[in-house]
Parts: structure tokens; sequence; C-alpha cells
């Protein structure tokens, strides 16, 4: 029985350390007023083709998309390019298809149907060119990590020189809102970095948010259609709860007049 008390303080112990550990670890990420919070939140059109811009500029040449299609440029509740648009950005593209009739690969313009051209051919390639790290894929990356859309936002926005004491190794970047502070990926926004087609100005938060929203975007193609089915489902409760309401009222009327 004493082994077992032991054993239980011992546990309690380890638990109120590793919770303290993390309290002092956790960090507040950077907020921003995003257009597709709440019930009735909706992307913003402007920033979401801004956020392409900015992912096909600067982060497309290593982090693949490969659960995006171009056609979805076009859909409805995205970026909502122009199908001639959409068109022109795939043909903008190489695409390796085949093979032949002479059993040869090939290249071609990109179509609608085609998924977001790769940037490497496979992952050792990818290694390879970033020093042993494999750059994350973007499509549902919003998702996969702690913090969402806040997340990312902040990291973007989270390189700065490593405080007095801390030395970091050849290739390594000091973030404050990266897990350990230590991240591989090299600062990759400064201010003016793109000129965007609206004119908008492309500082680092603004392009932050831009490609934020656009990787929730790619995370979370059905967002709208699902807030809209949302609030249609809360009205239609609403209505049935007062028609049950009033229906059992009448009810238990008819049964207090026949007592």
């Amino acid at each position: 029985m004493k082994n077992f008390f032991k054993i239980l303080l011992l546990i309690n112990f380890f638990f109120i350390v590793s919770s303290t550990s993390n309290a002092a670890e956790k960090v507040e990420y950077l907020k921003t007023d995003w257009s597709f919070k709440g019930l009735f939140g909706k992307f913003d059109r402007g920033s979401l083709q801004r956020g392409y811009q900015v992912y096909t500029e600067v982060c497309a040449a290593c982090h693949s998309m490969k659960y995006v299609s171009y056609r979805n440029l076009a859909e409805k509740g995205g970026p909502e390019f122009s199908v001639e648009q959409a068109k022109a950005i795939a043909a903008s593209f190489e695409v390796t298809d085949g093979p032949n009739a002479d059993g040869e690969m090939f290249t071609r313009p990109g179509k609608l149907s085609d998924k977001f051209v790769m940037p490497y051919e496979n992952v050792k390639a990818a290694q390879a060119a970033n020093g042993g790290a494999y750059p994350p894929d973007m499509s549902v990356l919003v998702k996969a990590r702690g913090g969402g859309a806040n997340y990312i936002y902040s990291l973007l926005q989270g390189y700065e020189d490593p405080p007095i004491g801390i030395t970091l190794d050849e290739g390594v970047h000091y973030n404050k809102y990266m897990y350990g502070n230590k991240i591989k990926m090299a600062n990759p926004l400064s201010d003016g970095l793109v000129e965007y087609a609206d004119g908008t100005n492309a500082s680092v938060e603004q392009m932050s948010k831009d490609v934020t929203t656009f990787l929730m975007w790619t995370a979370e193609p059905h967002l709208e259609a699902r807030h809209r089915m949302g609030f249609k489902a809360v009205v239609y409760l609403i209505i049935l709860t007062i028609l049950v309401y009033f229906s059992m009222k009448r009810i238990w009327s008819r049964i207090e007049t026949e007592v």
C-alpha cells in the first residue's frame, strides 16, 4: 500500500512539473480580424487572391500544395478567379505528363484539372535542397498546426535576432513563435517583396495575413458552405422548438381541461 501511494505521489509530481513547464512555454500568438471567423464568416476575395500571389511568388519554390487543383481557384467560396484567369494561371506552369505513344514522358502547359505543380520531384530532392529538412505540404497546414491561422500568421512575423546567450547552428534561425524557437526556414517575407496587382501595400503584416487566409481556404475549401448550412440548421431548430413548444402546450391544456 505504501508503494502504491509513493507511485501516486510521483505521478502527481511529474504531472505538476509538466503542467508548469507547458504553461511557461506557452506563447501568446498574434491576432488579427479574420473575416472567415464566426457563424457568418466569409473569405475576403481580395485577400485570397493576394494570398495566392504570395504563395506562388514566395512559398511555392519550396512548399507543395498537392491537394489543390487549378480549377479550385475559380470555384465559388474560394479566390473566385474567372475561369479564363484560372486557365491562364494553369497554362503558365509546365506539367509532366505521359507516357506518350512512344512510351516517353513529356511536358505540356497545365490545365484546370491538374493539381498544383510540385516544387521537387520527390522527398529526397526536397531534403537535398533544404539542408536535410523537408518543407511541409501547405494544403492543410493551417489545420495541422496547433494555433491554426493565428500560429501561421505569427510565425511569419516572428523572426528576430536571438537573445543574448542563445547560439544557433548554421542554417538555423530564431523565431519566437516556433516551438523551441529554432527553425530552418529563413525569413521568407520582407516589406515590398511582392507587388500586389490591386495596389495594396505589401507589408510583412499584410502578406502574412493574406497568405494565411489563402492557406485557411486550402485547408477548409467548403467553409462558407458549412457556415451557411450551420445557420440554416440553427434556424430550423429554433422553428422546430417553437412548434414543439406550442404543440405540447396545446396538448397539456386539453389534458388539464379534461381533468
